[in-house]
């Protein structure tokens, strides 16, 4: 089984692939932006610029770019060193086009700031100083080796100065574009902290799981020995005269023998349902079989005054008989029982390729905590130690096999709790329907 923290790797590496499409985007709004920007200084000021080399750097602007769509496209796994990388490309580019374009006097010097702020969100912390010191060093060899535009002293002006106005345009594109990137950047490392946070709490629920399989195991020793001397003291007292003769008492005896097979079954269905192996006292039934033996079994092993059950599964499939699923679907049973001794409804339906258990009770539902943290271990209403696992292995169990458990409060009363597993996991692969309940 995978363990937490290749979940928490894969959760990594999701967050770093979306980051970096991300980047690939603001890449192409960036390279739209350069060639207008471009054409209309050359052409609209009248401002002279190395027109030819600058559309030759936005050409391999261009081709990278492309090249980094095609990469992502098929390899979804992105480090640190990866995003760092392509954040020193777009630096080194915006460099190159600032030094054939007036140096450190080109007013769009400071898009040098958006690319810090991008380190700065996306990357470890010894990446982002990194950068820090890139673009400072990058900004002082403008400031050195560059040649400055030739633009007019006409800052007092106002807007009416083209300094000014590329100043204006450069802070409306470095704010416009901080504001759409990283709210997207922020919104995929919160979607990144939610799977993480659900992995924690998963790990954290089989860790319980574990602890409870132990308890199980030496419960199952602790008791198995006393239960069975007791089904051999209840069979020596079937045989004696004075039962033997008593209508009475032997019915009281077959009472008990029936009450302390159901403790051996509920102590082994304890022990499957918290984490043992599955199959170990498998064998092969079909869906309908099953379900219509562990319906009978529950209702002989009970006592409701109304249990009503309805098989709409259809067309009959091979399976596994499993403990783990019939002590799941047991637990539910029980817990409707508990809450409503009158009367539970048992359906078993298909739905496509999924089976699809519904129980239902006319109880007095479930409360609302309990509905908002249903599955968790010990929510429970009903005021003793321990109260609320029944579920919670049901959930884990439900997960396991790769299915659901989802409870609702019914619109007139009661409750329903819907268990769906899909048939792959409990049919048997490679046979076809249509056995009947053979």
């Amino acid at each position: 089984m995978p363990s937490p923290s290749d979940g928490a790797v894969r959760v990594d590496d999701a967050t770093g692939f979306k980051n970096m499409q991300q980047l690939i985007q603001l890449r192409w709004f960036a390279a739209v932006g350069q060639f207008f920007t471009i054409e209309v200084v050359h052409y609209g000021f009248g401002i002279h610029l190395p027109i030819d080399q600058m559309l030759v750097v936005l050409g391999c602007l261009v081709a990278f770019n492309g090249a980094s769509l095609l990469r992502w496209h098929s390899h979804r796994e992105v480090t640190n060193g990866e995003l760092f990388l392509a954040l020193l490309v777009d630096i080194g580019m915006l460099t190159v086009q600032l030094y054939l374009s007036g140096g450190a006097t080109n007013p769009f010097v400071f898009l040098y700031l958006l690319q810090v702020i991008l380190g700065a969100v996306l990357l470890e912390a010894w990446s982002t100083w990194t950068i820090v010191g890139v673009t400072t060093c990058c900004f002082a060899g403008l400031a050195l080796f560059g040649r400055p535009l030739e633009l007019p002293l006409d800052h007092d002006r106002g807007l009416a100065s083209p300094y000014v106005q590329g100043m204006l345009v450069c802070f409306a594109l470095n704010a416009a574009l901080l504001v759409t990137f990283i709210t997207r950047i922020n919104r995929n490392l919160r979607e990144r902290d939610a799977r993480l946070a659900g992995l924690r709490q998963r790990a954290a629920e089989e860790e319980h799981i574990v602890r409870m399989g132990l308890l199980a195991s030496g419960a199952a020793h602790e008791l198995g020995t006393p239960l069975a001397t007791l089904a051999v003291i209840l069979g020596d007292w079937r045989r004696l005269p004075n039962f033997a003769s008593d209508a009475e008492l032997l019915q009281e005896v077959a009472e008990m023998e029936t009450q302390v097979q159901r403790c051996k079954t509920i102590v082994s269905g304890i022990l499957l349902s918290a984490g043992k192996a599955r199959g170990e006292s498998s064998a092969r039934t079909t869906i309908c079989t099953f379900f219509d033996e562990l319906a009978a079994e529950w209702r002989a092993t009970r006592s409701t005054m109304a249990f009503d059950y309805d098989n709409r599964f259809g067309q009959d499939m091979p399976m596994v008989s499993d403990s783990a699923v019939k002590q799941m679907v047991s637990n539910v049973l029980d817990n409707a029982l508990e809450a409503s001794p009158g009367w539970v409804h048992l359906v078993v339906s298909r739905d496509g390729k999924t089976l699809k258990l519904e129980v239902s009770d006319r109880g007095r539902g479930f409360a609302t905590g309990v509905l908002a943290n249903f599955g968790k271990p010990y929510q429970s209403t009903k005021g003793r130690p321990g109260g609320g696992l029944g579920l919670f292995l049901v959930v884990n169990v439900a997960r396991t096999l790769g299915g659901t458990v989802t409870a609702q409060n019914l619109p007139g009363g009661g409750a329903q709790v819907t268990i769906t597993l899909p048939l792959a996991a409990i049919a048997l692969a490679g046979e076809d329907g249509g056995h009947g309940n053979d």
